[in-house]
């Protein structure tokens, strides 16, 4: 699905991203943590086309995305959201979804993802008249609109109380049911990411330090170290 080989990032002397490889399986739901400035909402963005790697490459369904902006990766199936939201204030709901349902191949999904993630009696409402916790479930819905091959979450429940968490969880895993895509999904609620992921992938100062299934890499002394800390690993 999609493949990252030897991805790396440099901002002048600073290496934001070291020789990331991977591959995220379709309809594979892949976790991304690790410490603050770890280089994670690089990589996405490294991935959506916003930043262009040093070097590496990177291919979705075999298509090399090497040249190809943000808006020619989404169309090629490639959509996010954002760690700080970026929906369309003065648009209303529907309209919204209805930007990247046009932009896109178009799909019955999101009526049933309006639904899901608690949209429709919003669907007239601008979108800056929605709670915090409803524009983020806005930022996944459309772009489901967009019928992704993969959809990146950056931090998609920042900001959420348990419950709301809890609920979007439970919307996540209806989409990796009934879309046919992938999710990767970066966020520092831990409960979150455990709970939702088949894979999670963790990098340290740009590079990647450990891959497994949740309970793999709870076990890697390294993750330990940098990123669960010593009650978590103990538990462990």
């Amino acid at each position: 699905m999609l493949e990252l080989s030897g991805v790396s990032k440099s901002f002048g002397g600073v290496h934001a991203v070291r020789d990331v490889s991977f591959v995220l399986d379709a309809r594979e739901v892949r976790g991304l943590i690790g410490p603050n400035g770890a280089g994670k909402s690089t990589l996405v963005n490294l991935i959506s086309g916003l930043l262009v790697p040093t070097s590496g490459s990177m291919t979705l369904n075999g298509t090399s995305l090497t040249g190809k902006s943000a808006h020619q990766r989404a169309r090629l199936g490639i959509a996010r959201t954002f760690q700080n939201l970026r929906v369309f204030p003065s648009l209303s709901v529907e309209q919204n979804i209805d930007v990247a349902r046009y932009a896109g191949s178009g799909t019955a999904l999101p009526e049933a993802a309006i639904e899901e993630f608690g949209l429709r009696d919003k669907l007239t409402l601008p979108a800056n008249a929605l709670s915090y916790g409803d524009q983020r479930r806005l930022e996944i819905v459309r772009g489901l609109a967009l019928k992704p091959k993969v959809l990146m979450l950056d931090e998609p429940a920042a900001g959420m109380n348990e419950e709301e968490t809890d609920a979007l969880g439970r919307a996540l895993k209806w989409v990796q049911r009934a879309a046919d895509c992938a999710l990767f999904v970066i966020d520092h609620d831990l409960k979150f990411i455990m709970t939702l992921c088949d894979r999670i992938t963790v990098l340290d100062m740009g590079a990647i330090i450990a891959e497994g299934s949740p309970q793999d890499i709870t076990k890697y002394p390294k993750v330990i170290n940098a990123y669960l800390g010593e009650e978590v690993g103990a538990e462990a």
